[in-house]
């Protein structure tokens, strides 16, 4: 898991320890007002290669109406664009050990739901406008939830690199 703000003094030092790939989408991320992007699923073309880009207008929750998440073939970067704050979960241990859920794995969402375990392992990101989040295939983690137990509009990009190309 990689995590950092767009507008940080030391973005571009960051990038620098980065896969340059990655490093291209974060200059995306940064450069295109998404904020005002019309919602939906969309492909996009970047470099050459062809990714998914999700505009979601979403609502924070609390902790428990949330289910841990993996993904696979995908690295999945969250970017809070507006809205918020929004806590991001994560599994600080990095166990598998928990029961799944829902396997949405082989369709194009790449997903895997884990059944709440409830335990007392997850760390939590604080995310706010320009903070981005990189999940790998082995980080466990929980987006949307609710600070304060206070539910939030959010507008999250997610944008879906293969893990391919970083190979």
């Amino acid at each position: 898991m990689i995590y950092g703000n767009v507008n940080s003094e030391w973005f571009e030092e960051q990038k620098k320890v980065l896969h340059p790939y990655l490093g291209k989408v974060l200059d995306y991320l940064k450069e295109t007002d998404l904020a005002s992007h019309e919602s939906g699923v969309f492909d996009l073309e970047l470099d050459g290669e062809s990714l998914v880009l999700q505009v979601l207008d979403l609502q924070t929750s609390p902790r428990e109406a949330l289910r841990p998440e993996i993904h696979r073939k995908n690295v999945d970067i969250q970017f809070l664009a507006s809205g918020g704050p929004e806590w991001a979960g994560f599994d600080a241990l990095g166990r598998r050990e928990r029961p799944v859920d829902e396997d949405l794995l082989d369709r194009p969402r790449d997903i895997l739901f884990y059944k709440d375990a409830g335990d007392d392992t997850e760390g939590c990101l604080y995310m706010e406008p320009g903070t981005y989040a990189m999940y790998f295939p082995w980080d466990v983690h929980i987006p949307q939830m609710a600070k304060d137990g206070v539910s939030r509009k959010i507008r999250k990009i997610v944008v879906k690199v293969p893990l391919r190309l970083l190979a």
